[in-house]
């Protein structure tokens, strides 16, 4: 309708321009289009996704839905459908509502129900596997007694711990020869690689520690455990609505039956209705008595799967925190032989500084007497050899002097 009325209001603009300046057009058209942007991002902002529709049964079909008729099927606040829009990345979560299962694990994002779970579509292939996974169990494994919701959630489980468990194994088998390549020849390019692999595995780690926070937080609440048995609530919401419609019935029929009655017959209408009344309060406080007992039946199935699971993702994060405690060894062993080459480049460094002090004597020497001043050395022909050669003996054992002194203090190696 707004957009008709665009179309019409932007086709009378000419006949309106006739009779009013540049300005005023101009005002008119920015206005239009402002209006036209408004409603285009609205509609963006509204706009229906792609889904896959898997039934009980094991059929599915893709259709599009749009957020809000989504939100009104399944009683889901809009903040929770956030978590599954492929426009941001959120951390997995698995979410138990009054009529739906939020699910975003990894590249798994879903909306499981008592009847029917709400798969977005993608192009990823985790998504294609646990459609026809899904389908394929629902299909030939009709005899299984867990719950629909609880076999679609475990089977979102079983690919992303899987997945997960991939990926470390890829990654381990990649990083060990690049590790022990680095810990034999120390190079800028293996270092660079070390770098990239272990920017990898922290990225890894915090995408485990998340699925296994996750599952954790759920075995510890017990009431998110109630929470996400959807069958069983289904099941009692559909018996306390034919309750309460049969004991309508009957309070309608007892009213109606005593209305023409005597008095006597009209009290014995009233204590029937107190007697009804009674044993609905009895029997509601029965089963509040038994609500704790009744949740541990009903959560007991999830528990196990959950543990499961949490023992799986378990595994897969030691292997992670094993790997960078490897890494971590890697590198102190190699800060160890950095250090060493340092200390020998330093010992080094030492053993240069001694002899070039030695040749700095000798020089003084030889340039002192090879000035042109008298002297009784120079009386005799050998005499400037003889001063060098004592020269040199004396320059030598002050060399050996020294080392000997570094070694004495355990500056240098012995």
């Amino acid at each position: 309708m707004d957009e008709t009325q665009d179309q019409d209001y932007s086709s009378s603009l000419p006949e309106v321009s006739l009779s009013r300046d540049d300005s005023v057009r101009s005002y008119s058209n920015a206005q239009i289009n402002r209006g036209t942007g408004m409603s285009g991002l609205k509609k963006r902002g509204h706009g229906s996704r792609s889904w896959i529709k898997i039934g009980n049964d094991g059929n599915f079909e893709t259709v599009r839905l749009d957020k809000a008729t989504i939100m009104r099927n399944c009683s889901l606040p809009s903040r929770d459908l956030r978590l599954l829009d492929p426009m941001f990345i959120y951390p997995s979560a698995i979410l138990g509502r009054e009529k739906a299962i939020v699910v975003n694990l990894e590249q798994i994002r879903c909306i499981i129900t008592a009847d029917e779970v709400i798969l977005m579509n993608s192009l990823d292939g985790s998504v294609g596997q646990y459609r026809s996974e899904l389908c394929s169990r629902l299909k030939n494994e009709k005899a299984d007694d867990l719950p629909f919701e609880i076999r679609a959630l475990e089977l979102a489980l079983e690919l992303t711990c899987t997945s997960l468990d991939a990926q470390v194994n890829e990654l381990e088998m990649e990083i060990y020869p690049v590790l022990d390549e680095l810990a034999s020849s120390i190079s800028t390019l293996n270092l660079e690689r070390v770098r990239r692999f272990k920017g990898h595995l922290l990225a890894l780690t915090q995408r485990v520690q998340k699925v296994r926070d996750e599952i954790e937080h759920l075995m510890d609440d017990d009431g998110d455990m109630a929470e996400m048995c959807l069958t069983e609530k289904k099941r009692r919401s559909d018996t306390y609505t034919i309750n309460d419609c049969f004991q309508t019935n009957v309070s309608g029929r007892v009213i109606s039956k005593s209305a023409p009655a005597s008095p006597e017959r009209t009290t014995s209408g009233v204590q029937m209705l107190q007697r009804a009344f009674s044993s609905i309060g009895n029997s509601s406080k029965h089963g509040s008595s038994m609500v704790s007992s009744d949740n541990g039946e009903r959560i007991e199935p999830l528990e196990m799967l959950l543990e499961a699971y949490f023992v799986v993702i378990d595994n897969t994060l030691n292997t992670l925190l094993s790997l960078k405690e490897y890494i971590d060894d890697t590198e102190d062993f190699i800060n160890i032989k950095l250090g060493n080459i340092q200390n020998q480049l330093i010992q080094f460094e030492l053993l240069l500084t001694a002899a070039t002090l030695v040749a700095a004597v000798f020089t003084a020497v030889a340039g002192v007497f090879g000035m042109n001043f008298e002297t009784t050395v120079f009386d005799y022909p050998s005499g400037f050899n003889l001063v060098l050669v004592i020269t040199g003996i004396a320059c030598i054992a002050l060399y050996f002097a020294l080392l000997f002194y570094f070694r004495y203090k355990k500056v240098l190696a012995a």
